[in-house]
């Protein structure tokens, strides 16, 4: 099976750049057209938060017809701390899981050799996330459904610390009663997060849990404590996650972009190399 995560959309309204300086929606427009030349192709989308920038439905909008230009295979989102809950339900109702849930947008997948749960770790007008009691009961019940099944959980704030101050502070709050849920359940295979605008890799107990670097603009990597937090023009990327029966979960970075190659690894007739 093959999961591509996407994270940090960050789309605007038509015409209007992020922070004044950052073409999102150009930016996540060829990362999905990149997405769709994939072979072989996914088997599921995975889009781990921060869709829109403001949450306005003009944004939501966008990304809906954007994914029905672009993408063929399903499309599964969860909210991050610059979406609003309400409005990405409402646009995007349409998407598998997106109103299963009475109140937030979590859901588990059953459709494919690796199981999904996708959580909701929005905590309204906040930058930092937390998942309730509801939420973990939730995430709980889910993993007791099917213990046999190797798991993949995607949410959006990061539940460990990765050394960027700024973004540390706005991290999942309760990350300690998050572990403990985990745990429980050792068929979860990979915990995949955005937020951080970063790859980074982390291990939670028995159990690997990555951030996806963003589609559009990248955080500075800044590991000296106490500075302010900026954002740099990086070269955008996505996550890939192949899983097998043989392997479990192995994951790639794919940069979007147009780079030189490929090359054919030849050597010179005169080289001394083998």
């Amino acid at each position: 099976m093959l999961i591509c995560q996407l994270t940090d959309l960050h789309l605007r309204p038509p015409g209007v750049a992020a922070y004044r300086i950052v073409d999102t929606n150009q930016l996540t427009e060829r990362a999905l057209r990149a997405v769709a030349t994939l072979r072989p192709a996914p088997d599921a989308v995975l889009i781990t938060g921060d869709l829109t920038e403001c949450g306005l439905d003009s944004e939501y909008a966008l990304l809906a017809d954007l994914l029905r230009q672009h993408l063929k295979m399903p499309v599964y989102v969860i909210p991050g701390n610059h979406d609003n809950r309400g409005a990405l339900r409402s646009q995007l109702r349409h998407l598998p899981g997106v109103i299963s849930d009475s109140e937030f947008v979590q859901y588990a997948v059953d459709d494919f050799p690796v199981r999904l749960v996708m959580l909701d770790t929005l905590v309204p007008g906040e930058a930092h996330g937390q998942l309730c009691d509801v939420r973990l009961a939730f995430l709980d019940r889910v993993l007791r459904e099917r213990p046999d099944k190797p798991t993949l959980i995607g949410m959006h704030h990061p539940p460990f610390v990765c050394g960027i101050d700024h973004m540390d502070r706005i991290n999942l709050r309760n990350a300690d009663a998050f572990v403990a849920v985990i745990a429980r359940h050792p068929q979860v295979e990979r915990i995949v997060c955005g937020h951080d605008h970063r790859p980074v890799i982390a291990r939670l107990g028995n159990v690997i849990a990555s951030i996806g670097p963003s589609v559009a603009h990248q955080v500075e990597l800044e590991l000296r404590p106490d500075t302010a937090g900026a954002f740099v023009m990086e070269p955008p990327a996505i996550h890939l996650h192949r899983w097998t029966a043989a392997t479990g979960v192995v994951s790639h970075t794919a940069y979007i972009g147009d780079y030189p190659g490929p090359f054919p690894f030849l050597n010179d007739s005169e080289s001394p190399c083998p």
